[in-house]
């Protein structure tokens, strides 16, 4: 690793592996990439680092000039001719979480942002929350940052902050990537079903999770979610102290004083959501979040609550805590055309997807809120949840969603025979007074919401993938039509 001048990265268009591209080129390494499709924030982002890309797997990629490493990906099948060449080329190669581990975290305090929902955000508030109060922490996260322009950054301060995914780390590799981070101080935002290509049940979810806490050292701190029943369940067997935090009506009542963070009294404010903040050594009355949602108020706790544990006097925290720009495609602003405001957001469980809902809303009560969701991952594409999208979608006005298309879905724990069907979908929604319809595609989509929607309504399009650039094909067929009263 000290001899480290040129590394490779198979399947570099991921968040984390194009982050962590990003830091060794910002050391002055040469780093080239491969990946089949790459779309923006990332491909723009590599693009801006002068990161070399080529499109398309080949063991030319690897043998024409032998890096010194090749990182590779989680999404890079064993069969792949890349890997297949690093290996019986004898090339020096690690996952992405070891590559991260060993050339960035090793020498740090390492905190790890776990959970099914709200990593993303959490990492980057916290990383923020410690810059914006002089600790100049590095950290890695899986979305561009609006307030550090980046997806990463190496700072001098002793924290380094890390988003600690639950999904396996490699083909060679089946362990959780979050375990190879080994934290000082983790955050357990949320513990539910996901993954359904890898992990068999809930249960087996859970026995990720217990890995994680129970190979926390005993002078660490985990930063826990009390609202949740199976964080508390994880949670139960932590050789550390556990700091709780809890947010007022979510997922049933928790004391207040069986948790450390408790916030209270929610309202939607110009700007954000203010709240009570019940808080060791805090006096100061109400706080200001510039995120909406339940959800994102605990999120916001999460980070103030682990910042206080690295030591950040809270006052503090809950002085910088307004100017928090937020991450790319969480609850972005992509544009407003003709009195129609265009949202992009990550969610795809139907969790985030509720949350999601919920938050647009109170940021947006006048007008119809119009649902546009993809089912993209290998789990939303399944049959499971079809009931629990018909719950989570039904806080909208109008909900559109594409049919799932019907190709072989990867999944380790065995072969997938059901889909999930848009049309039964929107028959649920509509048979519960929601308007819902589904559509073969993206251009079906833009020309009937370019149609259709009129001056207020806000349309929120759902999706962890590119959805065929739909954000701006909406916008210009907005501009384009002619006003709608």
């Amino acid at each position: 690793m000290k001899a480290l001048h040129h590394a490779h990265f198979i399947a570099i268009g991921g968040t984390g592996m194009g982050s962590l591209a990003g830091l060794l080129k910002a050391r002055g390494l040469d780093v080239t990439g491969s990946d089949h499709a790459i779309y923006p924030p990332m491909s723009t982002a590599l693009e801006g680092w002068g990161i070399e890309v080529v499109e398309g797997f080949s063991a030319e990629n690897v043998l024409s000039r032998k890096p010194d490493l090749v990182v590779i990906g989680n999404a890079v099948r064993r069969d792949n001719p890349e890997a297949l060449a690093v290996i019986e080329a004898g090339l020096p190669y690690r996952s992405f979480s070891d590559a991260l581990y060993e050339l960035a975290i090793a020498q740090k305090h390492s905190v790890a942002v776990s959970g099914t929902h709200g990593k993303t955000t959490t990492t980057s508030l916290l990383a923020y929350l410690l810059h914006s109060t002089g600790r100049d922490p590095s950290f890695l996260v899986g979305g561009i940052s609006l307030d550090f322009g980046d997806s990463f950054r190496e700072g001098r301060g002793e924290h380094f902050v890390v988003e600690g995914d639950e999904y396996d780390t490699a083909f060679f590799d089946k362990t959780p990537k979050f375990l190879h981070y080994h934290p000082r101080t983790a955050i357990l935002t949320s513990v539910e079903f996901d993954h359904a290509d890898i992990y068999q049940d809930l249960e087996a979810v859970k026995s990720a999770f217990r890995e994680l806490v129970d190979g926390m050292p005993a002078d660490g701190s985990l930063i826990a979610a009390w609202n949740h029943a199976n964080v508390r369940e994880v949670a139960a067997g932590s050789p550390c102290r556990v700091v709780r935090y809890a947010v007022e009506g979510v997922d049933g009542s928790v004391d207040p004083g069986e948790v450390g963070f408790y916030a209270s009294d929610l309202r939607v404010e110009s700007g954000g959501t203010g709240f009570a903040l019940s808080a060791p050594g805090w006096e100061g009355g109400r706080v200001f979040s510039p995120l909406y949602g339940r959800f994102n108020v605990e999120n916001s706790l999460a980070a103030l609550a682990a910042a206080h544990s690295l030591g950040v006097p809270l006052a503090e925290s809950i002085e910088v805590l307004p100017s928090f720009q937020g991450v790319k495609r969480r609850q972005e602003i992509r544009g407003s055309r003709r009195g129609v405001t265009v949202v992009d957001d990550f969610a795809h469980h139907p969790t985030a997807v509720r949350g999601s809902i919920e938050a647009i809303r109170s940021r947006y009560p006048e007008g119809r809120l119009i649902a546009v969701f993809e089912p993209r991952s290998n789990t939303s594409r399944r049959k499971l949840f079809q009931d629990d999208y018909a719950l989570a979608l039904a806080g909208a006005d109008l909900v559109i969603v594409p049919e799932v298309v019907q190709e072989p879905i990867y999944s380790a724990t065995g072969e997938v025979t059901e889909f999930l069907s848009a049309g039964e979908l929107s028959l649920s929604l509509r048979s519960n007074g929601v308007e819902a319809r589904s559509c073969s595609g993206v251009d079906e989509i833009v020309t009937q919401l370019a149609s259709e929607a009129i001056s207020g309504d806000t349309v929120l399009i759902m999706s962890n993938g590119a959805f065929g650039n739909i954000w701006e094909k909406l916008l210009t067929a907005l501009e384009a039509g002619e006003a709608n009263p």
